[in-house]
């Protein structure tokens, strides 16, 4: 009877394992902390952007880099 109640253990371990999302990210974050993370990188591609980069392309292209960098850390960080 004792091996019943382990087995169930055991599934209710992996359900849980199962649940809990990994990502790139090297900590465990939740989804805002990854929509934090992405949104300072934002600000700081754009600040790089404007002081080395603006002279030649225009600040959109580093908006759209970081939107879709932002889109990635959020969906799979």
């Amino acid at each position: 009877m004792n091996q019943f109640a382990n087995l169930d253990q055991q599934d209710d371990e992996t359900k849980k394992a199962k649940a809990e999302k990994t990502g790139f990210l090297p900590i465990h974050t939740n989804g805002f902390d990854r929509g934090f993370i992405a949104v300072v990188l934002l600000i700081a591609i754009h600040l790089f952007w404007m002081r080395f980069v603006e002279q030649s392309l225009s600040i959109y292209f580093a908006t759209a880099i970081s939107l879709v960098l932002g889109y990635v850390i959020i969906k799979k960080g």
